[in-house]
């Protein structure tokens, strides 16, 4: 089936998306994932009992990049971060970094981050200790720590809260420190699993947008799961759309936007009406109007 979206169609979303996802191939073959120095999914499934919920996920994540898994709860989204972790056994496919298979490799061998909705934070440390907890393992004097936890208050605007403890903190703030924490060992790959689901509408695109802001000045290579199309749009170059259990499109977000492969994906994203017309079915959403 052939979906066309409306072309007066406008979204908030797409149009805050930044520039270079526009230019990024929404289609590439898996003899070019191959060769990616990044992330590789390759029909990767997982099953409980009966139920599938992953359906041969495949896609790829180039360094630098943000991918952004996005789909309705329930959908799988969760269940294929955790198993690109390492924490979720999955029955067939193959993960691999740099070209090189990490199926078999310990969680914590993977060098990857992981950062998720509650953050996690330890309430008996201090933001400097939450933060430098997460430089644990490395090399660093005393010196280094200090000054690579500076570095990343700043960077997530809490320049002044090393002294601060977690309990007088708002729930934006804590997931800034979480952030800092994730991003101290500079992971090679971030895993984001609804970093900002639980805070009220306005804080999460406030934070959508600085979360953006901090990936793109680190380099970081990261995926993001989320049911929100909004922040998918804001933060990520590319979005891969779920339904259960499958992969249903990936694309930079304004590619995804005007071009829904399906009805299913039409609908998740937010078009209402579907109109039949000689070269296909269209697609409208309320802005299609405007």
């Amino acid at each position: 089936m052939t979906i066309r979206a409306g072309h007066q169609a406008a979204h908030q979303g797409a149009n805050r998306v930044a520039k270079q996802a526009a230019n990024q191939s929404a289609d590439k073959s898996a003899g070019q994932d191959a060769a990616s120095a990044g992330l590789v999914v390759r029909d990767v499934t997982v099953r409980f009992g009966t139920t599938v919920a992953v359906a041969a996920a495949q896609f790829h994540v180039e360094p630098g990049e943000v991918l952004a898994l996005l789909g309705p709860s329930g959908c799988g989204k969760s269940t294929l971060l955790r198993a690109i972790t390492g924490l979720q056994a999955y029955e067939q496919g193959r993960v691999l970094w740099a070209g090189q298979p990490i199926d078999s490799v310990p969680v914590h061998k993977r060098g990857f981050g992981l950062m998720f909705q509650d953050g996690q934070l330890f309430p008996h440390r201090n933001v400097a200790r939450n933060v430098a907890y997460g430089l644990k393992g490395l090399d660093l004097n005393r010196a280094e720590v200090q000054h690579r936890v500076d570095e990343l208050l700043e960077m997530v605007g809490l320049p002044d809260f090393a002294d601060r403890g977690i309990a007088n903190l708002s729930g934006g703030e804590r997931q800034r420190v979480a952030l800092a924490r994730a991003l101290a060992p500079a992971p090679r790959l971030l895993l984001l699993d609804e970093p900002l689901s639980a805070l009220d509408r306005d804080l999460r695109e406030r934070l959508a947008y600085d979360l953006r802001r901090v990936l793109t000045a680190t380099g970081t290579t990261a995926i993001f799961v989320t049911h929100d199309h909004d922040e998918a749009f804001a933060i990520a170059d590319r979005i891969a759309v779920m339904n259960a259990g499958e992969i249903l499109q990936i694309g930079p977000p304004q590619h995804v936007w005007r071009n829904p492969r399906n009805e299913i994906v039409a609908k998740f994203l937010g078009y209402r009406w579907f109109v039949d017309t000689e070269t296909g079915r269209l697609a409208l959403h309320p802005g299609s109007f405007a």
